[in-house]
């Protein structure tokens, strides 16, 4: 076996811990434990919480929608009511008053439909809560990015946010054909909202009646330091895309790698995922898990989409809509400066900066992200009939 497979095993190990610390930028976390426990015991510790709570097993009436591309796009649905058809509902603010989404109550007319868009390395999975406790109460559609958990991947790499715009128009199609829309993104999954804006403009205009963007960004991703010096972050962005290539044409020596170092990986997760201290250790190993889906060969085919991402000028087409711009204070993916331009550009806006949180707010706050939603249903069906 010799010094060139022990060579290649420790490249494949360090390039694991990188694609970790890449992955948690947008994504996932797990506790660390300490480090005098031995790794026998960490990893039965996890092998416990995997089988810890209910996340990741809440499931909806599945679809598949075919991207423009030919992709194959899993979503599921969740109906008004209980009852899985597309009945109105009624939603309670954050004040405890009732309010309409978009269509009174056996109007005949289509209710609105709520569209949940997830980040980078994650799944339809990660709203568990918001699904939770939104279930029986309004339409829901919630999907799986290409490359991630049941959706295919496809034939364009690398991928574009543009691209994604494009999958999430197909899945509005296939999901939802009529009616009025909320749309809901985090991280990746708020920058698709607004590349569907830009290229669909009259959507917009037509039929969406609120937006919520949750830990995302406009643009001017470059700027963030993740919260390390500039001068280390500006030298690994020159020389990570093609680090990131090479990998990928290793993907499974480099999984390998991301196994063997699982509590590195664990540890760099965490630090770019979670704010405070009392985080369920099962929501950390659940959203660890949902990284640890994604193949390496996927995170390099999205990585230069972020780079490149730009949708300022889109975020015009939700000008006149009731909006929620969310996101933790401490953030370290997408700072909350990100979030507060983007309520600058969107006089109709609420902006919501939940303390002693991360980029995963959905998950490390989820009362927070609810209430904050439900009242923005509450706002959207206070609006213009777009049914």
């Amino acid at each position: 076996m010799g010094e060139t497979t022990g060579g290649g095993w420790r490249r494949a190990g360090f390039a694991g811990a990188a694609i970790g610390v890449l992955a948690a930028g947008a994504a996932a976390g797990v506790a660390v434990e300490r480090l005098t426990v031995g790794r026998s015991v960490r990893q039965k510790a996890r092998l416990a919480l995997d089988a810890t709570g209910p996340y990741g097993t809440l499931r909806g009436t599945p679809g598949r929608a075919l991207a423009d591309d030919g992709t194959v796009l899993a979503y599921e649905t969740d109906g008004a009511g209980g009852t899985g058809a597309a009945d109105g509902a009624r939603v309670v603010d954050g004040a405890g008053e009732a309010g309409r989404t978009g269509v009174a109550e056996g109007s005949g007319e289509a209710p609105v439909t709520v569209v949940f868009s997830h980040g980078f390395c994650l799944s339809q999975d990660s709203w568990h809560y918001q699904r939770e406790a939104l279930r029986g109460r309004v339409r829901t559609v919630f999907w799986d990015q290409r490359g991630h958990g049941r959706s295919a991947r496809g034939p364009e790499e690398p991928v574009t946010i543009d691209r994604l715009g494009r999958d999430l128009k197909a899945v509005i199609d296939a999901a939802a054909p009529e009616g009025p829309l909320v749309l809901v993104g985090h991280s990746m999954g708020g920058m698709t909202v607004m590349a569907l804006a830009d290229r669909h403009p009259e959507l917009i205009r037509d039929r969406v009646v609120g937006v919520a963007l949750i830990g995302t960004s406009a643009g001017r991703l470059e700027e963030v330091s993740y919260g390390l010096p500039l001068a280390g972050v500006n030298a690994v962005r020159r020389v990570l895309p093609g680090v990131l290539r090479a990998l990928g044409s290793q993907a499974e020596l480099v999984e390998k790698g991301r196994r063997a170092t699982a509590d590195l990986f664990a540890g760099l997760v965490k630090k770019y995922s979670f704010a405070s201290k009392d985080v369920d250790p099962a929501v950390v190993r659940f959203a660890e898990r949902m990284i640890e889906s994604v193949p390496v060969d996927v995170v390099a085919a999205f990585y230069p989409a972020f780079g490149a991402h730009d949708k300022l000028a889109a975020l015009a087409a939700f000008r006149d809509l009731p909006a929620l711009a969310l996101a933790g204070d401490q953030d370290l993916v997408t700072p909350a400066s990100h979030t507060e331009a983007i309520a600058e550009a969107l006089p109709g806006s609420r902006l919501v900066v939940v303390p002693d949180a991360g980029h995963l707010v959905m998950l490390e706050r989820p009362g927070a992200v609810t209430d904050a939603l439900t009242a923005l249903l509450a706002r959207a069906g206070e609006g213009p009939d777009n049914g």
